[in-house]
């Protein structure tokens, strides 16, 4: 697998799709806070309702200190309908009060002092790390796990294991942008169940593991 030749195809080959909603979000702010609560957001959800979740929580409070001063219960009603919200709503006031008890209102920019935080994986602390901190760091989804062993590159069984033997292979001038790169093109082409392989601009490098029915 040919990756920096791959990664340079499809970096050209998703300007035409719409990012995914955090992407957008980081975009628009490189606060580290406002990147880990809108990552918090967009698990399990829609990238439409993330980014409208998010976008109206922020305009109620863009900061630790202003997050506690909302209830729950308030919290509840403008991030709704993201999923699990009642969830997301109890960690978000929780992440919110740690980060001021402890860390004097900043989001650590360290990886390990992140995990420590109940409520934030790798996932999580990785993209705050990458996109609020421009350190080195590898997110990981499902999208950038399942991608990465479709077309060979390694060979995982989950997300957590991927991260690490991207660690140990993938060249770390791709490793900020491989998230962003992969999740876009897995959400409009390789997709989980019956990927757009007769659209793959990267077809003839794929030897499609595990793949059992295509378009």
């Amino acid at each position: 697998m040919k990756i920096s030749l791959v990664l340079k195809i499809l970096r050209t080959e998703i300007k035409q799709f719409r990012e995914p909603a955090v992407t957008l979000i980081t975009r628009k702010t490189r606060d580290p806070y406002k990147i880990l609560i809108s990552t918090i957001l967009s698990l399990r959800t829609k990238d439409e309702t993330t980014f409208r979740a998010t976008e109206n929580l922020f305009k109620h409070a863009k900061t630790p200190e202003e997050m506690i001063k909302l209830s729950i219960k308030n919290i509840e009603k403008i991030i709704y309908p993201t999923g699990f919200y009642k969830v997301k709503a109890k960690r978000i006031n929780k992440i919110s009060k740690l980060l001021i008890d402890k860390y004097n209102s900043q989001v650590p920019d360290d990886l390990d002092e992140l995990l420590k935080i109940k409520g934030i994986g790798r996932k999580t602390a990785n993209l705050v790390i990458t996109m609020g901190y421009q350190k080195m760091g590898i997110c990981v989804d499902t999208h950038v796990h399942r991608i990465s062993n479709r077309f060979g590159y390694i060979n995982t069984k989950t997300p957590e294991k991927t991260e690490f033997a991207l660690r140990k292979k993938l060249p770390k001038k791709h490793w900020i942008e491989y998230n962003d790169i992969l999740v876009t093109f897995g959400q409009n082409i390789c997709a989980p169940i019956s990927p757009k392989c007769s659209q793959c601009v990267i077809k003839k490098y794929c030897p499609k593991i595990s793949v059992k029915k295509f378009r």
